[in-house]
């Protein structure tokens, strides 16, 4: 088990780090990324997320169903209304490492999902915008929607991201550091 507390300022800015762990590959040209041409989109980047792009690029003429679940910044969190903005900081050189694990897992239990693309946003995101996505396409819905479920909560329990909520009384990253559990430790029924 990983424990950790965020690393502020370790961040790089304006690539997508390579789905191959082999340095930056997918630049940002202008706030738009250049998706990747195999049936894997991982990254982590700061800016706006590319949520239209990756999911026409998930789109695949033997794929009935595409799911994409967008997380987004809300006004409130437990105990606290008001929440302006969210900042996210990442362990950077375990993140992408991380988010294949959990694509490889997805792939194993549902051998018929086709592409997966998981992204999460570092850096300032105000309410309203998108901090992460994951999106999967397969032949049918039910596969598509357990593995995108599959991917989520495994990106929220394995990879080390930090978020940050300000509102106009203070900022706090939280009270306890994030445990984070390796990939192979996840439960969940295989299909």
């Amino acid at each position: 088990m990983l424990v950790a507390s965020p690393v502020v300022g370790s961040r790089r800015r304006g690539v997508i780090r390579a789905s191959a762990g082999a340095g930056p590959l997918y630049q940002p040209y202008h706030g738009v990324v250049l998706a990747p041409t195999e049936d894997i989109w991982l990254g982590l980047v700061e800016g706006v997320l590319p949520v239209a792009a990756a999911y026409d690029w998930a789109i695949r003429p033997d794929c009935g169903a595409v799911v994409l679940f967008s997380g987004t910044a809300r006004d409130h969190s437990p105990g606290r209304d008001g929440v302006e903005v969210l900042e996210y900081e990442a362990y950077d050189e375990q993140v992408v490492p991380r988010l294949r694990a959990i694509a490889d897992d997805a792939r194993t239990r549902w051998s018929t999902v086709r592409r997966i693309a998981l992204i999460h946003r570092t850096g300032t995101v105000p309410v309203g915008e998108s901090a992460v996505i994951a999106v999967v396409s397969a032949p049918h819905r039910d596969e598509a929607f357990a593995a995108a479920r599959f991917c989520i909560d495994a990106l929220k329990a394995t990879v080390p991201i930090w978020k940050r909520e300000e509102w106009s009384g203070g900022a706090s990253w939280g009270l306890e550091p994030q445990h984070i559990t390796e990939v192979d430790h996840l439960g969940g029924a295989a299909r």
